[in-house]
């Protein structure tokens, strides 16, 4: 278990506990900086230091057949599009 603290410009803050093969995604302004802690015998230990942008992954663009208003949820088509 590890606790990751994610501080960033304008006071935003995020920690969250982290369990083994727990996956966690979050966003953060650019410019943060997260830390990785554990527990040791002693209290808490850093274990590692990282900029929030080593971090950052690139999601893939949205399906054109969702219509973008959002007038239609997330799972419908928009038909007009499709067809």
């Amino acid at each position: 278990m590890v606790i990751l603290r994610c501080v960033g410009p304008e006071e935003f803050f995020l920690e969250r506990v982290v369990f083994p093969f727990e996956l966690l995604s979050f966003e953060c302004p650019p410019g943060s900086e997260v830390n990785v802690w554990t527990h040791g015998l002693g209290g808490p230990e850093l274990l590692e230091t990282l900029q929030a942008a080593e971090l950052g992954t690139d999601f893939p663009a949205p399906s054109p057949l969702v219509d973008p208003a959002g007038s239609a949820g997330p799972w419908e088509l928009n038909w007009s599009d499709a067809v």
